[in-house]
């Protein structure tokens, strides 16, 4: 609903206790049977209600008190009783006479007079008035808030705590850059047969005991597989490393199970074996292709 301006403006007054009695009346009647005028009247007491925070409650002084005792006693004093004027006695009528009755001439309107003029001055005064107390606490309002921010950005700790600003948080990630990996020592053996050309090339990298398998110039037989053994006194009978496979290339992470020693030191050799590898886990014919390693990449230190 549309209210107009002398109704918010009485709002505004009621929410900052400036109405006289008949005012404040008028507004709580109004309130009573008009929920939206009711909220308009608690919106403001809520805007305003900021300054009451921000000022802090005033002790008055004994003496105020001794001044409202002394002026209640002297109300209270003895009155002489009011008394009314008596009302004038009414003249008699007039005697009828034979003199012929003049004809009635009508009453013209009556004349605008000057308390007609004087109220409408006073209601467009009230109206001004009201208006510039609107506005001079709105300034003041617009005033407070504007050092409740000052006050939050440079001395938050004067504020009560329900009005400080909370402590900003910022998190700052710093990524440090990955290491990098440290080079590992590289190891490679050419398997081959009496010194001829090799038939495979095993690679060995010393950090991950991984090897990989490169076939050069060896094929196997149908029916046939190539298997890779690791031979070392260190133990008691030769261990699979696994089948190599047809392709160019074999990886196998299978030397994780030896230390360093036994895997720098030991003889790799190949044989020929059924396909899929020895059933029994043991070479079942001689080696074909031998070779050790030797260190091809230092390790960094």
């Amino acid at each position: 609903m549309a209210y107009s301006e002398d109704h918010i403006a009485l709002a505004a007054e009621y929410a900052l206790g400036t109405l006289d009695a008949d005012e404040r009346a008028q507004v709580e009647t109004m309130m009573a049977v008009d929920s939206e005028y009711s909220a308009l009247v608690h919106a403001w007491e809520y805007r305003l209600g900021a300054l009451n925070q921000m000022v802090g409650s005033v002790e008055p002084r004994p003496i105020v008190w001794e001044n409202i005792k002394a002026a209640i006693g002297n109300s209270t004093e003895a009155q002489a009783p009011l008394t009314l004027p008596e009302a004038p006695q009414p003249a008699p009528p007039p005697e009828p006479t034979a003199e012929p009755v003049a004809p009635t001439v009508a009453e013209a309107p009556p004349a605008v007079t000057d308390n007609t003029v004087a109220n409408n001055v006073i209601q467009l005064s009230s109206r001004a008035k009201r208006w510039r107390n609107v506005a001079s606490f709105a300034t003041a309002i617009a005033a407070a808030l504007i050092a409740m921010l000052a006050v939050q950005v440079y001395q938050p700790e004067l504020l009560p705590e329900a009005l400080r600003p909370k402590p900003r948080i910022q998190t700052v990630e710093v990524k440090t850059p990955a290491p990098q990996p440290t080079p590992s020592a590289q190891y490679v053996a050419l398997l081959q047969r009496d010194g001829g050309s090799p038939a495979f090339i095993l690679t060995v990298d010393a950090a991950t005991k991984n090897f990989t398998v490169r076939k050069v110039g060896a094929d196997a037989e149908p029916g046939k597989s190539f298997e890779l053994w690791l031979i070392s006194d260190r133990l008691a009978q030769p261990r699979s490393l696994g089948v190599i496979g047809g392709s160019d290339f074999t990886a196998r992470p299978v030397l994780a199970d030896y230390d360093a020693s036994t895997i720098n030191t030991a003889l790799y050799a190949v044989t020929v074996e059924q396909a899929g590898g020895s059933p029994s886990g043991q070479p079942t014919s001689a080696p074909i292709y031998t070779g050790k390693l030797i260190e091809t990449v230092p390790a960094t230190r």
